[in-house]
């Protein structure tokens, strides 16, 4: 992913929380087969943290991962920016995004390993669930393990990118957050709060 230096997120807490916020990735491995799915990300494990998530057994693409590199592919808000938004002419729509690629060795797990993966995965969305013994009865979810293989990905390279107007004018940045933060669009309005919460792109 090419990465101009203005717009390269490198504090490490805001990897993480980032890619915490926006779990749910696209894993890539080197014959370019994908596989959309929900991932648990581990930053205090080893150098650069290390991915935690589990395929259908089903679904072959986990057959040839073991010890492969991968990428990892995780979305955020983006938004279709308008040129009539910028004070400065002339100008031309663009498209704004975070997005941030994760790079590691796949392990496959054993089932106590992948048992305690899938539980943090529960408790990060829904805790609760845990102690359901009626929805979730444990024989029940031990069944349903044997359908699925769990993964981890010991993450050894990580680039992450904010494209969000760093580079235009304090002018073209207020205009393109007001328009972002006034659009009834729900990809316009999570690009707005994200801008607000970082700090950037939004004039300042």
């Amino acid at each position: 992913m090419y990465i101009p230096k203005n717009m390269e997120m490198t504090e490490a807490e805001a990897i993480s929380k980032f890619i915490s916020d926006y779990g749910f990735g696209v894993l890539v491995s080197p014959d370019l087969s994908g596989t959309h799915l929900p991932l648990i990300f581990e930053p205090e494990e080893g150098e650069l943290g290390c991915l935690y998530g589990h395929f259908g057994r089903s679904n072959p693409h986990w057959e040839t991962l073991e010890n492969q590199r991968v990428m990892v592919i995780f979305n955020g808000p983006h938004s279709y920016v308008s040129p009539s938004w910028y004070k400065s002419k002339p100008a031309v729509p663009t498209w704004n995004y975070v997005a941030v690629h994760c790079y590691g060795i796949v392990t496959l797990l054993d089932d106590e390993e992948n048992e305690r993966a899938m539980s943090q995965l529960v408790a990060k969305y829904e805790p609760e669930l845990l102690d359901d013994q009626e929805l979730m009865p444990p024989d029940y979810q031990a069944r349903l393990r044997k359908g699925v293989v769990g993964f981890k990905i010991l993450v050894d390279d990580i680039h992450a990118k904010e494209k969000l107007g760093q580079h235009r004018k304090t002018d073209d940045q207020e205009g393109v957050f007001s328009a972002l933060r006034e659009s009834t669009h729900p990809d316009a309005a999570a690009l707005s709060s994200y801008m607000k919460r970082r700090k950037l792109g939004v004039g300042s």
